[in-house]
């Protein structure tokens, strides 16, 4: 399975989602059509428990239009999956059969164990957070995880959603101050009686569009530099500031707020309560968003089953790294000895007291020489504002914000002009010895790139030797290095800036 493309339909008890997805074995998992559809299935189930014709009609034309959608991607494999609407209606399994029969969809009915997983299994895939709690609430119900070095722990599927509690608890529009504390009340009683949750102190990850909803909103409200909300986090006071605003908000004015989707307007209190009073049950002190949930974790275990190494859970941005490359032509070998140069670089340089060598520098070394400059793919001339642009403004699975402006500000370095530049509207995110760290190591991705000018791999081997005023460079190659020693010599000034000292380069071409 090389490639291919692969579709869900996720029938959910608010939502009814068609999402097509491109998978390619170099460049990985991409997202190519989303088609929502607000269907609130939950409202239509009745007292006796029957999800009534009317629901069912609406779910019949919507998966018509589906497969009009799907006819037109020739997608060639499509999962159908339906979740608490449909578990927890009476006629859910007559609903099914008609669905194959009429519509032609096969729907497959997702445990409240499977529909929990998923969503962890995807959030361990998709960001590097180590262990956590995740919330996805739906419609009809809610989904808890509780995972430790990526590994799940714990699961439970609790039978009430964003839908059901506007249903039992809210009599207008908008949550009333009193609403609101039913619902932080009985969330609370219903988190109360699962042991494992109590004092985790741990970050909260929520997955899902009333989620998304909340970090959207905040990053409107904050003027935010950086686009998406996969991996972003805000604070408990933060989460707390959000929560005062919406819920004491007037339904109009909520349908109009910028990062708020007007067809959740009316049910986003109930779901801030949840989140509330899951935040005070674990102890948490961060709220993290994932734009990637259930749909994802069932597209990832399949890929997986049939390749194993597609993805690693462990180290998530090198496989991200990976399909970056591919997708903006850079080859993996020319990576692989622009990091091996540059990890021998920032090692001499620690041993000759140029730097304060540590671990953690080194690894941040590591990661933006897999993506330094990758924006030649599109402009030559420009590769630095384009690779700045496409780091810190696209999704990176396995950073957070702050790491991918961070990867940004070292993979892009072409002078300190350039990087003070990129680096002022970050300069709140940053302290003056974190930007002076990120500097230098973009200093020495600079110079050691100069050393494989002609992407041939000529340089095999550097050493420096302090001589008091000057530091002597020996650089050791396989071959003819007339390229590099013009490039390098040029470039020697961003490490003499560092050293603070000058340095005299040495080419020594060794035999075999």
């Amino acid at each position: 399975m090389t490639e291919y493309k692969t579709a869900i339909i996720d029938i959910g008890s608010n939502t009814v989602r068609l999402v097509i997805y491109h998978y390619e074995q170099l460049r990985g998992l991409k997202e190519i059509e989303n088609v929502k559809a607000v269907a609130r299935l939950r409202s239509f189930i009745d007292d006796t428990g029957i999800l009534v014709e009317e629901g069912i009609e609406r779910l019949e034309g919507i998966l018509h239009s589906f497969n009009e959608i799907l006819e037109d991607y020739n997608v060639e494999h499509v999962r159908a999956i339906a979740t608490a609407s449909i578990r927890q209606a009476q006629n859910g399994a007559a609903i099914l059969a008609r669905m194959k029969e009429v519509v032609g969809v096969d729907i497959e009915l997702l445990s409240e164990r499977q529909e929990a997983f998923y969503g962890y299994f995807a959030v361990v895939y998709t960001t590097s957070t180590p262990s956590g709690v995740t919330i996805d609430m739906g419609g009809g119900s809610t989904e808890l995880t509780y995972f430790d070095e990526k590994e799940l722990m714990q699961s439970i599927s609790l039978p009430f959603g964003s839908v059901s509690l506007k249903q039992q608890f809210v009599a207008g529009e908008v949550l009333t101050a009193d609403e609101r504390q039913s619902v932080y009340d009985f969330a609370i009683a219903q988190f109360s009686t699962i042991p494992w949750l109590k004092d985790l102190n741990l970050p909260v990850i929520g997955i899902g569009g009333s989620a998304r909803n909340m970090a959207t909103f905040d990053q409107h409200r904050n003027n935010y530099p950086l686009s998406g909300v996969h991996q972003y986090r805000i604070t408990r006071k933060d989460f707390l500031e959000i929560a005062e605003t919406l819920t004491s908000m007037p339904l109009e004015q909520l349908q109009k707020l910028d990062g708020l989707s007007s067809d959740r307007a009316d049910i986003i209190g109930p779901v801030i309560e949840v989140f509330h009073a899951l935040m005070d049950i674990v102890g948490a002190q961060k709220f993290q968003f994932s734009r990637k949930g259930l749909r994802e974790g069932l597209v990832i275990h399949r890929i997986l089953k049939q390749n194993p190494h597609a993805f690693d859970r462990y180290d998530v941005f090198s496989t991200t790294a990976k399909f970056l490359c591919a997708e903006f032509g850079k080859d993996q070998g020319q990576i692989k000895h622009h990091e091996y140069l540059a990890e021998m670089l920032y090692k001499q340089l620690g041993d000759i007291g140029a730097v304060d060598f540590e671990r953690q520098n080194l690894r941040l070394l590591s990661n933006a020489a897999k993506v330094y400059f990758l924006g030649e793919y599109i402009d030559k001339d420009a590769a630095s504002q384009h690779t700045f642009y496409i780091l810190s403004n696209r999704a990176i699975d396995g950073l957070n914000h702050k790491e991918r402006v961070r990867l940004a500000l070292m993979a892009s370095y072409k002078n300190k002009d350039n990087f003070k530049r990129y680096a002022a509207p970050f300069e709140q995110w940053f302290s003056e010895d974190e930007l002076k760290v990120l500097f230098e190591l973009g200093s020495i991705l600079k110079f050691t790139y100069a050393l494989d000018a002609t992407k041939r791999n000529v340089v095999r081997k550097v050493r420096l030797f302090d001589k008091g005023e000057v530091v002597e460079m020996h650089i050791y190659t396989n071959s003819n290095s007339l390229a590099e020693q013009y490039r390098a010599n040029r470039q020697a000034k961003h490490l003499e800036r560092l050293i603070k000292k000058t340095i005299e380069l040495h080419f020594i071409e060794e035999e075999g």
